[in-house]
């Protein structure tokens, strides 16, 4: 492969001399593949996506358009020249080159565009042949709702044939086949079969009873001589030549007859797509279905195949087919083979259509495959929307899942002292026209591309997001992204103004992260949103203490070997246990939230007195929240002694006629005396907390208690007042209608500055 900044190709079929120069703008990104590009199904030039080219043709007459009209860009004046941008577009890209004013083409120029991932093309074959092994599983489970026969015409839409060839080439296409067809020539299952064929008489070896009737009966016979000692026994001839058998190692064995007729039945089908790719001038699934059709006739003339004669059955339960390498995978991929055939996929236009490779799509609906084995796995649950995945159509079996609304997996996850409700969505839409508590989004509507979510059994999810109970996970696929370490990296002010000026040019650093954060922070109780992308390093960042809420990265990898998914299951392992975890700092949250947010605020809950400010000490000062006792004080000498001992005592009447021992009255942070003779407040004090003690009407007399009635007082320690902002306040007492002379008044400090005024002298 040989980089160039300019490639010039010729269009001597068009006209003679007639040439189209294309000029790279970034350097290395313009390629001449040369030696047979065709192994890789590609065409000779390539490009690179997301780079620009600046093209000529050598005759202004001519011009180029493009089947996508986004990618070739004409000058305004000169129209024979012009911009390539491909953008995101990935695979063979055939520009037809027009005259001006006419619509028929006069040629095709064939440019392949690159992915700036290397290995993409590697990727591309591994993810679509898991999804077509996925779907084609599906099909042969016993318990599959499609058991109808269906005969397709390749002489129709040709999107929807490059759909069937190209599940079809994911079947036959990749090396693993190849090898398994290299096991079977290489090392065949033989026999011992007996042949027979004439031998002269002289070297016919051990005789057998049907050897000795020839000699007695065979023609063409040579007379002995007369002294020969054959003569006692009446024979006076014997035959020139014999039939003498013979056993021979044969490849000729119903496991090898059945594997001559599946490389047939591939081949025939491989050429019936390529007659109708040719009626439809369909030139990519040309290319391809040329070259696979190549791939079978090289494996058919293998000299072990040309004695192998075709089966009157198929003997599918041989062992040999079911367990010896080479044999089990043709076996399996004949039984894959039939369905890939009649397999349209409605979501795959923005995979391949018009020739692309859209490997970034197509990982997604890998990832999908990859999730669902996963968490099947992990819950062990049925995916119930599974049935609905394949469906028979007009025209085939059309492969359902595409970029949209698809709930694959849901169930009751019950292997822990909680039960838990298990959701597994793609494409799950999150609005963002419904407003709080409903769930949603409180911005605009976002669509994670998987949305993995829990809520406790016996409440339904619509109640569970009300009452903040239910937790949502979110993974977005991100092939394109190569290394998301650069995230966790700070960056100094000369980056971030590189950044902006990228963002303007249509280059995002950051947006895959930060896509992420618009998932945590936008969506309703989302508590954690990653990335998965093919790559070797996750990225795990906790907001807090535990395991959510949290943001990150893990790598999935289109791999046979090693994907790297037991790391991701590690992660969605440690959020159950987190999960089950009933004292989680989490699930706290998720209750001051409900208990916060469930009543929207009111007029009540607006406080904009002068108040100690929320730090050290008063950190939890919060006004509607912070308990005030209003005490009576009945007399002047009452509330001396108050004062003096520091004291105020409650007194615990009857079971008639009990205080009641709450928590707002336990809590209580001051004590606001009053006197309804002055009909005002006399002072505010700070209750030292946990110091509430039960006291005896002997202990109060002890410490000359002004006529204890009770026989038993609920005593609060009290303190100084030393926050200035609480300094002289005055209240009217007559605002507080609820009072009643033998229970204590409790409200809250918002309440208490509600009634606040200047304060009057005592």
């Amino acid at each position: 492969m040989e980089r160039l900044s300019t490639v010039e190709i010729r269009l001597d079929s068009v006209e003679e001399g007639l040439c189209l120069w294309i000029d790279a703008r970034t350097p290395e990104t313009l390629y001449d593949v040369q030696g047979d590009p065709e192994a890789n199904l590609e065409a000779r030039f390539q490009l690179v996506e997301g780079c620009f080219y600046d093209y000529k043709i050598s005759s202004d007459k001519y011009i180029l358009k493009d089947p996508f009209d986004n990618i070739v860009k004409p000058h305004k004046r000169l129209t024979h020249s012009g911009t390539i941008a491909p953008n995101i577009y990935v695979g063979t890209l055939e520009i037809a080159l027009h005259e001006k004013n006419t619509d028929k083409p006069k040629g095709v120029v064939r440019l392949e565009v690159q992915s700036f991932k290397a290995g993409y093309r590697d990727d591309y074959r591994s993810m679509l042949a898991l999804i077509t092994e996925k779907c084609t599983d599906l099909l042969l489970q016993a318990n599959s709702p499609v058991a109808h026969h269906f005969e397709i015409d390749y002489t129709k839409d040709s999107q929807t044939l490059y759909q069937r060839f190209a599940f079809i080439q994911s079947v036959l296409g990749p090396d693993e086949f190849a090898e398994a067809v290299h096991r079977i020539v290489s090392m065949p299952v033989t026999r011992w079969a007996e042949t027979t064929e004439e031998r002269d008489v002289r070297s016919a070896g051990r005789f057998s009873n049907a050897n000795i009737k020839q000699i007695l009966k065979g023609g063409k016979r040579t007379k002995l001589p007369d002294d020969h000692f054959l003569h006692h026994y009446g024979v006076v001839s014997l035959p020139e030549r014999i039939s003498v058998a013979r056993k021979t190692d044969s490849a000729d064995t119903p496991e090898n007859r059945f594997i001559k007729h599946a490389l047939e039945s591939f081949l025939k089908l491989c050429t019936d797509i390529h007659q109708a790719a040719e009626i439809g001038n369909h030139n990519k699934l040309l290319h391809e279905s040329e070259a696979l059709i190549h791939k079978l006739e090289n494996q058919l003339h293998h000299t072990v195949f040309k004695n192998i004669s075709r089966p009157a059955m198929l003997k599918l339960n041989s062992p040999v087919l079911q367990r010896k390498e080479g044999y089990r995978e043709v076996l399996r991929v004949w039984l894959m083979f039939d369905l890939a055939a009649r397999l349209i996929w409605k979501g795959g236009d923005d995979v391949y259509g018009g020739g692309k490779k859209d490997v970034a799509v197509l990982y997604e609906y890998w990832l999908f495959f990859m999730l669902l084995d996963l968490l099947q796995e992990i819950f062990q649950i049925e995916p119930k929307g599974l049935s609905e995945l394949i469906q028979e159509s007009s025209d085939g079996l059309n492969l359902q899942i595409k970029q949209g609304k698809f709930i694959a997996l849901c169930g009751i996850y019950d292997k822990g002292p909680r039960k838990l409700n298990v959701r597994f969505s793609y494409n799950r839409s999150f609005s963002g026209k419904q407003e709080y508590p409903h769930a949603g989004s409180w911005t605009v509507t976002l669509r994670p591309d998987y949305t993995l979510s829990f809520w406790p059994v016996g409440i339904d999810e619509e109640e569970a997001e009300k009452q903040e109970l239910i937790v949502h996970v979110h993974f977005d696929a991100k092939y394109k992204v190569d290394n998301l370490l650069s995230f966790q990296s700070f960056m100094n002010e000369e980056e971030l103004n590189d950044e902006k000026t990228d963002n303007r040019k249509g280059i995002y650093k950051n947006a895959d992260l930060l896509k992420m954060h618009a998932y945590k922070d936008a969506i309703r109780r989302t508590s954690g949103a990653y990335v998965l992308y093919p790559g070797d390093k996750s990225i795990k960042q906790k907001g807090f203490h535990e395991i959510i809420p949290g943001l990150g990265a893990f790598p999935l990898r289109p791999s046979k070997n090693d994907t790297g998914i037991g790391e991701l299951k590690t992660f969605i392992l440690e959020i159950v246990e987190h999960l089950l975890n009933r004292a989680s700092q989490r699930e706290k949250i998720a209750y001051r939230t409900y208990d916060v947010y469930h009543i929207p605020p009111g007029i009540e809950n607006i406080v904009r007195e002068p108040l100690p400010e929320p730090y050290n000490a008063n950190r939890d000062l919060i006004p509607d929240e912070t308990y005030v006792l209003a005490g009576l004080c009945k007399s002047e000498e009452h509330y001396h002694w108050i004062t003096d001992n520091l004291l105020y005592s409650i007194g615990l009447g009857s079971r008639d006629n009990a205080t009641p021992i709450t928590k707002e009255l336990i809590n209580a942070r001051f004590l606001l005396l009053f006197s309804l003779e002055k009909d005002t407040s006399l002072s505010l004090w700070k209750i030292k907390q946990n110091k509430a003690e039960s006291y005896s009407r002997q202990d109060l007399l002890d410490l000359n208690y002004p006529a204890p009635t009770y026989d038993n007082y609920l005593v609060f320690h009290l303190t100084e007042i030393t926050e200035p902002e609480l300094n002289d306040i005055s209240v009217n007492i007559n605002k507080l209608n609820f009072y009643k002379e033998d229970n204590p008044i409790i409200i809250t400090l918002a309440e208490l500055m509600k009634y606040k005024k200047k304060q009057l002298a005592i």
